[in-house]
């Protein structure tokens, strides 16, 4: 992987809202971002519009970090406002490169906040720079806000009817205006977007958690392919052109990365990690004493196996709830650093006991090692490994940490092998027809990539692609 593109990877939450007043809307995007710190902890960034203006404010850190100090209070009342929390895969983790990117161009101001990852991001840069674009920063969401804006008329939505036919990847946008709101999803829906409603304001979130936590009521989920604009007239709804027959939403995000109390596309994530605890026990059973699950994501799944086998749920794991997300720290050495004091084990519950540990997936095997050892060291005489996902084989280029294969653990050992690596006593996988299974009321189809190899878009950068601008 070339260095401009290893620099771009990312995923991420955005939220927006807008308002039919003035009102303090970036006090509804900072609860609002709250709700989705899990899909990002390592810069925050609002953007608000007023009096034809927008001012923005970014910082390093969690939402709290980021605007310490009161600078949600210090940005101005205004009528929209996006905001956005990031975590970049493999991109360099400074403010600059934080969002939303502010742009000024034919549209005049701009906003822009994206959840996802362009594969084809280096070429469209290239193709800009021939064009006499400047770039500030290394993150694909600036080629965005550059493309569309070559592209646009003067009129933000042709910009961006125009654009979305030569992005490649997994995208879901918010871009603001002075007086527009617009919500953008790839054609394959591969990262969740809904919209939401208080009142007559109008509400884009990645997640529904984050439409209750700033006392939003579910309207809908923004279709693959669909740029939705809402502004003073109400909502109007534009499908892109070609759209493909069936949709990819990245199935990991019911495996992990969403919040629990989420429903996207239909489907709960709590029910679909429960079902998956429930087939674990179905298909594939062990004598054990007890049940636990890794916390956090983790429990709900136990619990589902739990209930089938007739094996009590006891919690093995006590968890400090002061460390993020250790999948998601940006580089091996903090990932490790952070299993050392993220988790320790509960010596009175597992000792002398056969444990069945339900974790969401095993990546690197990196924390799973660790945890093993620890059960083990605390009087555990045995630790059985059951997994609520298939053995990940492949790197994602969409939007999730596992760019390379020499990453996964699962690329070139068996499970036999991996389990003996890991230390456990036995391991099981869900199967991929299981996972899927495991969200009956999803409609627009899965992408499962990083199980199977097989993609919706190609994993490397589409150099190959003719890029016209005209």
């Amino acid at each position: 992987m070339d260095e401009i593109q290893s620099e771009i990877f990312e995923d991420c939450g955005v939220f927006g809202v807008y308002s039919q007043e003035n009102s303090s809307v970036a006090s509804t995007v900072y609860y609002g971002l709250y709700a989705l710190q899990h899909r990002g902890q390592e810069s925050a960034g609002i953007a608000v519009a007023y009096a034809d203006k927008i001012v923005c404010h970014k910082g390093m850190g969690l939402v709290s970090e980021a605007f310490a100090g009161g600078e949600c209070e210090k940005l101005p009342e205004g009528d929209i406002a996006i905001g956005h929390v990031r975590y970049s895969t493999t991109g360099a983790s400074t403010v600059l490169n934080a969002q939303p990117v502010v742009f000024t161009g034919k549209c005049g101001r701009m906003a822009l906040a994206h959840n996802g990852n362009l594969t084809n991001a280096a070429s469209l840069r290239a193709a800009m720079i021939e064009r006499n674009a400047v770039f500030q920063t290394t993150i694909d969401s600036e080629v965005m806000a550059v493309v569309i804006n070559s592209l646009s008329d003067g009129d933000v939505l042709t910009g961006i009817k125009r654009a979305c036919p030569l992005f490649r990847g997994s995208y879901a946008l918010v871009v603001m205006t002075a007086d527009k709101l617009i919500a953008v999803r790839d054609p394959y829906g591969i990262r969740p977007l809904c919209i939401g409603t208080i009142v007559d304001d109008y509400v884009v979130a990645s997640e529904s958690c984050a439409l209750d936590a700033v006392g939003a009521s579910f309207m809908r989920d923004v279709k693959p392919g669909e740029i939705v604009v809402i502004d003073s007239s109400g909502v109007h709804s534009h499908m892109m052109d070609g759209l493909p027959d069936r949709g990819g939403l990245c199935i990991f995000e019911y495996v992990y990365f969403a919040r629990h109390d989420s429903v996207i596309d239909g489907c709960s994530v709590y029910a679909a990690r429960k079902e998956a605890g429930r087939l674990l026990a179905k298909y594939y059973p062990v004598e054990a004493d007890i049940v636990s699950g890794v916390p956090d994501s983790a429990n709900v799944a136990a619990h589902g196996y739990a209930e089938v086998s007739g094996i009590p749920f006891v919690e093995a794991l006590a968890k400090n709830r002061y460390v993020g997300r250790t999948f998601i720290q940006p580089d091996q050495r903090r990932r490790e650093e952070g299993v050392n004091i993220k988790m320790n084990a509960l010596r009175a519950n597992v000792s002398g006991k056969r444990v069945v540990l339900i974790d969401d997936s095993i990546v690197r095997g990196t924390t799973m090692r660790k945890i093993v050892k620890m059960l083990k060291a605390a009087g555990a005489s045995q630790v059985h490994l059951r997994i609520c996902s298939p053995k990940v084989c492949h790197p994602c280029h969409l939007g999730i940490d596992m760019q390379t294969s020499g990453q996964l653990i699962g690329a070139y050992h068996s499970e036999e092998q991996i389990c003996s690596s890991l230390g456990a006593d036995s391991l099981k996988y869900l199967t991929v027809e299981q996972l899927i299974s495991t969200c009956p009321q999803v409609s627009v189809g899965f992408c499962t990539g990083c199980f199977t190899g097989d993609y919706p878009y190609p994993a490397r950068d589409c150099d190959g692609d003719k890029l016209k601008f005209e």
